[in-house]
């Protein structure tokens, strides 16, 4: 299979995309105790509201600075829906079951399961091999995130949710890598959020009536704009990027950070002190995280280390500006077959992918504890 995805440039700094995919994290986790207010509402209406204003802000924010987002075509469209039916509407489904017959604990801990299940999978979809060290590192964040999330009870229908939910997380990244060539961070996001909006507001019509938008209540309405902001319009860009520059498989080391984010705002909101273990987990995370982060400074994927070419001779080089120089004349005068939606200036850098094969999160609105990255 050729390779799906190329990290950041060759020698561009990794910190700023593992900046983002923390912060990104960092909002999952916080949603928890902003989902908790959504237990009462109707679900599907709710989070067709939440991924309408997020896709509004998020065509505002693309235009503003300058974003190109383009229409989808052919296969991408099933990419995009898969998205949305794993990692949107099938999560919370999912979560919402699952947490009828399982404690919250039990669907954490699948969801702290992603790191290792992106270190095997992600590599293999984006043409290399997986890394031994990123796998390690995976293993041990995924224990130190159930250490914060301790453990539960639940019956067998509890555990095949909570591997259900394990399997739309992962989704939300994985399927997502084929499109950020073209579409780039801004773009996968818009339009994820669109037609999600469109799914749930189906749904909602159909299993919660045309006037469970009117059933929400001010504190419902204010928890569905938080998650709308926070949790998608900003965190699902700042994942994307963290995915396109790192690489599905260091990227996904970062879902660590939720547990720890939760466990912090549930201090800051009155909630009791950590205990031993919480702490522990803390740093097991954290070790992982410098394990699986550290093998490389740059954003190349997987850690690799970038090649250095030497000096090309003259008449490769001649040979290359030729090239470029025709290529270009013949872009010129050509019709692009990318229509642009939303074109307001340069097009948003992007990874380079090769062929795109025939879920990020960051939803919410649920049940139970919501860390995933939708």
């Amino acid at each position: 299979m050729a390779a799906l995805v190329d990290a950041a440039p060759v020698g561009q700094p990794a910190a700023p995309a593992v900046l983002a995919g923390t912060v990104a994290m960092g909002f999952v986790g916080s949603s928890v105790a902003i989902s908790a207010v959504l237990t009462d509402a109707p679900l599907f209406t709710a989070q067709s509201l939440r991924y309408a204003l997020a896709c509004l802000l998020l065509a505002g924010f693309a235009r503003a600075a300058g974003r190109r987002i383009v229409r989808p075509r052919g296969a991408e469209w099933a990419w995009l829906l898969g998205i949305v039916a794993t990692g949107m509407v099938l999560f919370n489904v999912a979560l919402v079951r699952g947490s009828e017959h399982a404690e919250p604990a039990v669907i954490g801990v699948a969801v702290a399961s992603v790191p290792v299940l992106l270190a095997v999978i992600g590599p293999l979809l984006e043409g290399r091999r997986p890394r031994g060290r990123v796998l390690a590192a995976a293993a041990v964040v995924t224990v130190g995130a159930a250490l914060v999330q301790g453990l539960g009870r639940s019956d067998a229908e509890g555990l095949a949710w909570a591997v259900v939910v394990l399997l739309c997380e992962a989704g939300f990244t994985l399927l997502a890598l084929p499109l950020l060539a073209r579409h780039g961070a801004w773009g996968v996001s818009v339009h994820t959020t669109w037609l999600a909006a469109v799914v749930l507001g189906v749904l909602g019509v159909a299993g919660e009536g045309p006037a469970a938008a009117l059933r929400l209540s001010g504190t419902q309405l204010a928890a569905t704009g938080y998650l709308a902001v926070g949790m998608t319009a900003v965190a699902f860009v700042l994942w994307y990027s963290a995915v396109g520059r790192l690489g599905s498989a260091r990227a996904g080391l970062l879902t660590g950070v939720a547990p720890v984010a939760a466990a912090a705002v549930g201090v800051a909101m009155g909630g009791a002190a950590p205990g031993p273990l919480v702490w522990l987990g803390i740093g097991v995370v954290a070790a992982g995280l410098a394990v699986g982060l550290g093998a490389a400074g740059t954003g190349t994927p997987g850690g690799a280390r970038p090649h250095r070419a030497g000096p090309r001779p003259r008449a490769a080089a001649d040979q290359s500006r030729t090239a470029v120089t025709s290529i270009s004349t013949r872009k010129s005068g050509s019709n692009s077959t990318d229509t642009p939606i939303i074109d307001a200036g340069a097009a948003e850098p992007a990874p380079s992918f090769a062929d795109a094969r025939p879920t990020p999160s960051m939803k919410a609105g649920s049940k139970s504890c919501d860390q995933s990255t939708t």
